[in-house]
């Protein structure tokens, strides 16, 4: 069967854009000679709606698209997303559909059997499971249609998590092809697992699994794309580009097509963080970005991903130097400026800093800890990123990473303004990988001394930041296991790491969350990040750990 495989980047909303996405990719397959093209799942909405799915006339909006795009499949059938009402019998008033388009209407409709509630995931705020699939006949072909997690039933993972196994329902019922349409979010390691999982279910089902996954960014979601198509032997037969779109056209009867490498988790890295800020950028309506520029290595990396999301010309950085800043680090910034071609503005704070002082004299404690200080110098310089934030409509950057964001080694309304966090979900010892990774993609951007100094926050006199956290190596190692495995304290020190670490790490952790609350959205990233995975309360104890 000569299938097309469309990865297209749709926008959560845009009904008319996303509906001409689709309507041009039927168009281009069908004079391929496709016979079906395969689009992601609520490929007309965009994933993930989220509240979005309460409004009445956006759901009649998607139902009035699809049955629009169905009088274009005249000759060619396709594959499409959407939401559509469920009937009156109790339970959510929405399901999760995918509708079969042939003959100028609508054929047949999926419904999503398996919703999941982990992780981003919340599907059964809004959603109805279906029924156990049947397939759906197209050309005189049993088609067995999933959407997303209905492939991911545990069988293949080694562990139940349903009760239903939709992929071994659909292959009972004599379905020849397995078409699967996906909103995959992307994660580091997360590809080899997908790849894996979908080779054991064609191996499992002797049945080929034609996958097609949503590309680009929503919010802090980064979503891959890599669609691929896998024979009933489990070897891989075709695959899409990463982190764009992509159009593919293959004779599943025929055998191979044109591959695409994965790459390596740097590479993927630095593209998810790339597509996440584009998108983000583009799909709030913005141009350009600012953010503060210090001489270090986070907003180093920052710029140099900026600049190749963006374009140099759209990306203006601040360097705003304290009375305790050193020469170094405002020479390492105006040379990453002069390596990535972006526009950098000097604003020394010191004499707005002497005006707090002056303003402040005589009114605070005399034991106030030297945080006070600090904080101000850094919402000085938070205060000067909104300024061009709002007078030249640049989007503010927030420039932090997992590390501070998780043990509050960050100043609230200072470092932490900002519209996103971009390298808020990667760990600070990652952050270096990462800019010797873009260092080796483009010349040397990010000067040497920048990676090879010891970091500092440089808001007092020979400071850094081991000052007050513990070495980086070894944080990460704790918030690794403690965030993104859930290991418990005593778990962690059974580990080998050291016990008086472990619950200092903890409670910073768990003392933080009020700061993480009010944070930037944070690029996602790693298997747990900073935000609508990770639902922790303010106020609680947590003598359990």
């Amino acid at each position: 069967m000569k299938i097309a495989l469309a990865q297209i980047n749709p926008t959560v909303g845009d009904i008319a854009g996303n509906s001409r996405k689709i309507s041009e990719s039927i168009a281009s397959t069908e004079q391929a000679g496709a016979e079906l093209v395969v689009f992601s799942e609520l490929s007309l909405l965009g994933y993930p709606p989220r509240d979005l799915l309460s409004r009445a006339g956006f759901i009649s909006a998607g139902v009035d698209a699809v049955e629009t795009l169905a009088k274009q499949c005249r000759g060619i059938a396709a594959l499409v997303g959407f939401a559509r009402p469920a009937d009156d019998s109790p339970g959510r008033p929405l399901e999760n559909a995918a509708a079969l388009l042939a003959d100028g209407k609508i054929t047949g409709v999926h419904v999503k059997t398996l919703l999941p509630t982990y992780d981003v995931f919340d599907e059964t705020r809004y959603f109805r499971p279906g029924p156990p699939p049947k397939p759906l006949t197209l050309n005189g072909r049993r088609i067995g249609v999933s959407i997303c997690e209905d492939l991911w039933d545990r069988p293949a993972l080694g562990a139940a998590l349903y009760q239903m196994d939709p992929v071994a329902h659909l292959r009972d019922a004599g379905a020849e092809i397995i078409i699967n349409m996906s909103a995959s979010p992307f994660q580091l390691g997360k590809t080899e697992i997908r790849e894996n999982l979908i080779r054991r279910q064609a191996q499992r089902t002797k049945t080929p699994i034609v996958y097609v996954n949503q590309v680009g960014g929503n919010d802090e979601l980064i979503f891959d794309g890599a669609s691929l198509v896998v024979g009933a032997d489990g070897e891989i037969l075709a695959r899409c580009k990463s982190f764009a779109e992509d159009l593919l056209v293959i004779d599943t009867d025929a055998g191979a097509g044109r591959c695409e490498p994965n790459g390596s988790d740097m590479e993927q890295l630095a593209a998810a963080l790339k597509l996440g800020l584009r998108d983000y950028v583009r799909k709030c309506g913005f141009k350009s970005v600012v953010f503060g520029l210090s001489g270090g290595i986070d907003s180093a990396v920052v710029a140099a991903i900026a600049a190749d999301a963006l374009g140099a010309e759209n990306v203006l950085a601040l360097a705003m130097p304290s009375r305790h800043s050193s020469d170094h680090s405002l020479a390492d910034a105006r040379q990453l400026a002069r390596n990535t071609g972006i526009r950098v503005l000097e604003l020394p704070i010191d004499p707005i800093h002497t005006a707090y002082e002056q303003a402040l004299a005589g009114h605070l404690p005399k034991d106030r800890p030297d945080t006070t200080d600090q904080n101000i110098q850094a919402r000085i310089r938070g205060n000067l990123v909104m300024a061009f934030s709002n007078a030249c409509g640049h989007l503010p950057l927030a420039t932090g990473n997992k590390s501070e964001l998780a043990t509050g080694y960050c100043t609230l309304y200072g470092d932490m303004t900002g519209g996103l966090a971009v390298i808020g979900d990667v760990p600070k010892t990652m952050v270096y990988d990462l800019a010797r990774h873009l260092n080796e993609t483009t010349d040397q951007r990010i000067p040497e001394n920048t990676i090879t100094k010891p970091p500092s926050a440089e808001l007092k006199p020979d400071q850094t930041d081991q000052d007050k956290l513990p070495p980086y190596d070894i944080l990460d190692a704790i918030l690794s296991r403690y965030i993104e495995r859930e290991e418990n304290i005593g778990e962690i020190i059974a580990a080998g790491l050291d016990a008086d670490v472990v619950r200092r790490v903890a409670s910073m952790v768990s003392a933080s969350e009020y700061k993480r609350r009010q944070a930037a959205p944070v690029l996602k990233v790693t298997a747990r990040a900073f935000g609508t995975g990770r639902r922790m309360p303010i106020a609680c104890r947590r003598d359990f750990d």
